[in-house]
């Protein structure tokens, strides 16, 4: 069990504040360990009774019952009803609860849902109703929305380098190798041999994410499909691409015919599932959105090895990919950046060129231009790593960060340069 300090405290600000508490997040990356023990204990620290704190989950079969909605309303409610009592109700992996037709009204357009479940506690003003999912689509937006305003997402990651690194048992300097290796899967970290986290990683794959969708989406003929793209994304993490492309990979390396409609519809289920995240292309200098193509990364990179069988261990696109993920958590809104300017080729034409900038950062009015880099030990390789971010005419904050250890530093264009585990270890470097 974790501290995950971030998330507990996020929770606790919130706590009887009126609203529900959704907590979402790939599946076995926190989120019942987060509710059902550190922040169930908080409150038992903080003198709520054992019996006023209501626990039910759904993921287990001895409770599939309580997945028709009707009947998880009547479960609850049985053990709510001192009105002199101030309940907390915890509801774990609420995507089980289905959709079902209303009994007592002859409309096919009559569902009950636990959307209405939910909203039935939260009308009493002695319930504070907590709920988790592992489903974005459902929870994320949909839900959301039908919460008319009254939910509160807090966003449950895999352990972060921070959290990795704070609890790492052996020597601190293999940290970041068995963190870019294993990731951040809490259950990793009680495995020994890299045969045991291999096949942990691999069973959540099998037996967890892919199961997940597959009933989810009721797919029957694409098994294959799925676990090829799932391979296909892991392998070009960082790279740019579109489903018509990838439409291209199935059949000129597969012989596999399948459509880019399809392929777009199953990358949606990875993203919905928390398996991927999507990260769009944003045009520096003519400020606007570029639709495509586009860069996907893994929500963990243990599991993205796990895809590949740890055979392509590019320290390049897996640090990309960490750093990603680490600016994603914080919560800050992240993009990739392209730079267009006009040079002279050898004929000497004008042309136009573009540069990547790895990722631009949004904090509310601040913006960071930030770059990946796994060496710039020679001058050359420097120039190229900054060739975008010198060309970006604004004076936002831009940032090399490097694999190597270093003190901070500032170069003559104003660019800062920082250590990769620095980086991820100090949440205030973007303050400074």
């Amino acid at each position: 069990m974790y501290p995950r300090k971030q998330y507990l405290e996020k929770l606790i600000q919130k706590k009887d504040n009126g609203r529900v508490k959704v907590i979402t997040g790939l599946r076995r990356s926190g989120k019942s360990v987060l509710l059902f023990q550190l922040y169930k204990e908080y409150l038992m620290q903080n003198g709520v009774p054992q019996d006023q704190i209501i626990e039910i989950q759904l993921d287990i079969f001895e409770n599939v019952r309580y997945r028709h909605p009707m009947e998880l309303d009547k479960y609850i409610r049985e053990r709510i009803g001192d009105k002199n009592k101030r309940f907390y109700v915890f509801i774990d992996e609420i995507q089980f609860v289905p959709e079902i037709q209303n009994p007592y009204i002859d409309d096919p357009a009559a569902k009950i849902t636990f959307v209405d479940v939910v909203l039935g506690f939260m009308k009493m003003p002695n319930v504070d109703v907590y709920v988790t999912g592992s489903n974005s689509k459902m929870l994320s937006s949909d839900i959301l929305t039908q919460f008319r305003d009254r939910a509160d997402e807090i966003r449950v990651f895999p352990l972060s380098y921070a959290e990795f690194y704070e609890i790492y048992q052996g020597d601190k300097r293999g940290a970041w190798q068995d963190y870019y290796t294993y990731g951040g899967m809490p259950v990793t970290l009680s495995l020994e041999t890299h045969e045991e986290k291999s096949r942990y990683l691999r069973n959540l794959f099998d037996q967890t994410y892919i199961k997940d969708i597959l009933e989810r989406h009721r797919i029957k003929n694409d098994t294959e499909v799925l676990e090829i793209l799932l391979d296909v994304l892991a392998s070009a993490i960082g790279s740019l691409t579109n489903p018509a492309k990838l439409s291209n990979t199935f059949k000129t390396e597969r012989n596999i015919r399948i459509s880019s409609e399809s392929i777009s519809l199953y990358i949606g289920y990875f993203e919905d599932a928390f398996l991927l995240k999507k990260a769009v292309r944003y045009d520096v200098k003519g400020k606007k959105y570029i639709k495509t193509p586009v860069k996907y990364y893994y929500s963990d990179p243990g599991l993205r090895n796990a895809r590949l069988g740890f055979r392509q261990l590019e320290e390049t696109h897996l640090m990309e990919n960490i750093l990603y993920n680490d600016l994603i958590r914080r919560g800050l809104d992240v993009d990739v950046g392209v730079v267009e300017y006009n040079t002279i080729d050898t004929e000497g034409k004008k042309i136009r060129k573009q540069l990547e900038v790895d990722f631009v950062v949004n904090r509310g009015d601040e913006r960071f231009y930030i770059q990946s880099a796994l060496s710039i030990a020679d001058p050359e390789k420097r120039e190229q790593e900054i060739a975008s971010l010198v060309r970006i005419p604004d004076s936002f904050t831009k940032i090399v960060v490097v694999r190597e250890y270093m003190k901070p530093w500032t170069d003559e264009n104003g660019i800062k340069y920082v250590g990769i585990e620095q980086f991820l270890l100090d949440e205030g470097f973007l303050s400074h």
